[in-house]
């Protein structure tokens, strides 16, 4: 695959990154190219402002989720049948995983796409110390290319001039220069930035302005040339029904202590035994097609794009929804999916949604699957902050004062709707709440790494839990949810 691509990164977060990356994205696509999004590491939000700036599904690259090996396929999935790709980055250039050296960082990732680097540098309280940090960068790993600069914050023209010079003896090109500008800034709060799914116009219109400024300010002719010279990518891209087509087992065990070398993942984990589950997606019929319910809204919007793909292609008929303005489930649901989001800022709509809170929670107990991922893990508590949620975990949950963050190792406890016993996968954690358990409940994880602990509920068919997880790596996991809501 030879699709041109950059990967804008900075030398650490609040430099600007997204700003430059959405700005981009939004300048190339009103040049009438089609433009792929991407986005270093787990982040919900950031893809959400790319789609906007292209009209197509951002993507994530994170190779602690996904292991290495399936950067550049999932990338080639989305990208397929585009003139360009920018891929964002995640925090600092060489910024990964906390103790795990380069696992999961833009440089990394930069390096499985062979694709150049460009440098995004808050330049607000800088002049000629620039070069030296821009070199530093660049030296730092040789199997990185920085191949230019965009200088950001720059404060008046002769602050620019100093800048440039700084760089032009260090032999890094200045591919765009941006001013201080308030009307391109997003709202954050707790978590980060506000979702695209909440601002409504005011995220059109501020994806606008970057798209304006960065077309301004940077020199797109010169871009698309870096994004030319990126190597090709051996190999062919993702594909939901591929995966789901390849034969599995029902031996974790064998598979649990096992890790694929350098692949900085898990080793793939033997799932789903039946004979029935041997089955070519292909030959499920029509009329065997679940309807698996999938929570979105503003309340509830962070999924990744590949889990509705591999339920479609497990044989799912899956129906987006909104907790906050839909009083039922979609017809003939089967299956519930409940991904992440910002519950505790819209708690007061949906405990006001009384129907459908007590369709939800009647689903659940009559055993039908329910996937719920830290947000949808507090919509299924007894109540969050006070306010009655759907009452099918004997759980309440309140906003906390400390951040959890971080990803994590994780082993299943025992059988649920997901996975078989000893299925391992990675997730990672991003909240402020706390849940405070009632009794009854197994767990729904064994978290084996940074700290071991048992986290999450499982109940009849309900797998509820704080991580969230990439089913690309396992995607035998959509596979058996989707056998539980085609056989419940």
């Amino acid at each position: 695959m030879s699709v041109p691509r950059l990967v804008i990164a900075a030398p650490s977060s609040g430099s600007g990154k997204t700003t430059v990356a959405t700005g981009l994205m939004a300048a190339f696509a009103a040049r009438g190219l089609a433009v792929s999004p991407h986005k270093v590491g787990p982040d919900y939000i950031d893809p959400g402002y790319h789609a906007l700036a292209t009209g197509r599904v951002g993507r994530n690259l994170d190779a602690y989720l996904c292991g290495t090996e399936l950067v550049a396929p999932l990338f080639a999935h989305g990208a397929r049948g585009c003139d360009l790709a920018v891929v964002e980055g995640v925090m600092g250039l060489y910024d990964g995983a906390a103790g795990q050296g380069e696992l999961a960082s833009t440089a990394q990732v930069a390096k499985l796409l062979r694709a150049p680097v460009v440098l995004v540098v808050d330049a607000s309280s800088q002049s000629r110390s620039v070069a030296a940090l821009v070199h530093g960068f660049a030296s730092w790993d040789a199997g990185v290319r920085i191949g230019g600069v965009i200088l950001n914050k720059v404060g008046s023209s002769r602050h620019e001039a100093l800048l440039r010079e700084a760089l032009d003896e260090a032999g890094v090109p200045v591919l765009g220069v941006l001013r201080r500008a308030a009307q391109v800034e997003t709202p954050s709060r707790h978590l980060g930035l506000v979702p695209v799914a909440e601002r409504g116009a005011d995220a059109v219109s501020a994806v606008a302005a970057m798209g304006a400024q960065v077309a301004a300010g940077c020199d797109l002719d010169a871009l698309m040339a870096l994004a030319r010279g990126a190597g090709a990518l051996s190999g062919g891209g993702w594909s939901a029904a591929e995966v789901l087509s390849l034969p599995t087992h029902d031996h974790p065990s064998r598979s649990v202590e096992r890790r694929d070398e350098g692949s900085g993942r898990p080793g793939g984990v033997a799932e789903l035994g039946s004979a029935t589950r041997e089955r070519s997606v292909d030959a499920v019929a029509a009329s065997e097609r679940p309807v698996i319910a999938l929570a979105g809204g503003p309340a509830f919007s962070f999924s990744y794009a590949e889990h509705a793909e591999l339920l479609d292609a497990a044989g799912a008929d899956v129906v987006t929804f909104d907790p906050l303005r839909d009083e039922r489930l979609p017809e003939g649901t089967r299956g519930l999916v409940i991904g992440g989001g910002f519950p505790e800022v819209y708690a007061s709509e949906l405990g006001a949604n009384d129907a459908l809170r007590k369709e939800i929670a009647e689903l659940a107990h009559s055993g039908a699957p329910v996937a719920a991922e830290c947000a949808g893990l507090l919509y299924l508590c007894r109540e969050l902050d006070g306010i009655p949620m759907c009452g099918v975990l004997d759980a309440s949950a309140r906003m906390g004062e400390r951040l959890t963050l971080g990803y994590r190792d994780a082993v299943a406890v025992g059988d649920s709707v997901l996975a078989v016993a000893g299925t391992r996968m990675r997730g990672h954690e991003f909240h402020r709440t706390v849940v405070e358990p009632g009794a009854g409940e197994a767990p729904a994880w064994g978290v084996v790494a940074p700290a071991r602990r048992v986290e999450g509920f499982v109940q009849g068919g309900v797998h509820a839990s704080y991580l969230h997880t990439h089913w690309a790596s396992e995607p035998g996991v959509a596979r058996r949810f989707t056998e539980r809501c085609r056989t419940s």
